[in-house]
């Protein structure tokens, strides 16, 4: 009896103190296979009765994970801002960038080839930059959201090798305002009417997928879950923006 008593308030004290995640991968872990450690079929109903008498316990340490998902969070998109403003180099890293070369106001975009409203901001994002290319530099990070655009990487890798050979913004061109037409076929059409190496072209597409899986982890760790989203220096925006919304963006970067 008092073995079970220590299990239940260790139990009920560990519930407490993790995520409620790592508790399910335990109990995941206790119907494994022959080849995994095997538990007690007693000691497992006695720990899943505790659950049920408790369920407090389950709702406390899903509020306990995300009160810390939103500080981990939180913390990254603080960190984040301030390398915008004192260290921006770093947070271009080795993405494409135009306009701007002094990069006193970064414009960072996280987008998606096949998603429709980046194909709205981009006409936006045009317009915009062609008046403040000379104020503004824009930053282009990948984030494709490969469980509802099937081709969202592969136009993500065709548009890095394409800046491979210093064809990025071309290439983004011609993927965006064709998006209906994306396929393997339009990638290497595309890159023989921009005159690049087909060859290196297609050995660069290969080694992209580390630089973009860069991007999207960055993306995740700011808590983004869509695209199209901007932030300039510490100001935000998301969605098919309007010209107006990104003025008056820049307009209080300005002052601040």
């Amino acid at each position: 009896m008092y073995a079970f008593s220590y299990l239940v308030g260790k139990l009920l004290l560990w519930l407490r103190s993790f995520a409620v995640v790592g508790f399910i991968g335990l109990v995941m872990s206790w119907s494994l296979p022959a080849q995994a450690a095997r538990i007690n079929p007693q000691l497992e109903q006695q720990v899943l009765q505790i659950l049920r008498e408790h369920p407090e316990a389950i709702v406390e340490s899903v509020q306990a994970y995300q009160q810390k998902q939103r500080s981990q969070i939180q913390q990254a998109q603080q960190t984040f801002v301030q390398q915008m403003k004192t260290d921006p180099l770093s947070v271009i890293g080795q993405s494409p960038t135009t306009g701007s070369k002094d990069l006193k106001i970064l414009l960072v975009e996280f987008s998606d080839f096949e998603c429709p409203y980046c194909a709205q901001a981009y006409k936006t994002l045009k317009k915009f930059m062609v008046e403040h290319q000379d104020e503004v530099t824009l930053v282009y990070k990948h984030f494709p959201l490969t469980n509802i655009h099937p081709q969202a990487v592969p136009a993500a890798t065709a548009a890095w090798a394409a800046q491979q050979q210093g064809k990025f913004w071309e290439y983004q061109d011609a993927l965006f305002t064709n998006q209906k037409q994306l396929g393997e076929q339009f990638y290497l059409d595309t890159a023989n009417k921009l005159n690049l190496d087909l060859d290196k072209f297609k050995s660069d597409r290969v080694l992209a997928t580390a630089a973009i899986e860069k991007d999207s982890q960055l993306a995740q760790t700011l808590g983004l879950s869509g695209t199209p989203f901007f932030i300039m220096n510490g100001e935000v925006l998301s969605g098919a923006i309007q010209l107006g919304e990104i003025e008056a963006l820049l307009t209080r970067v300005r002052k601040s």
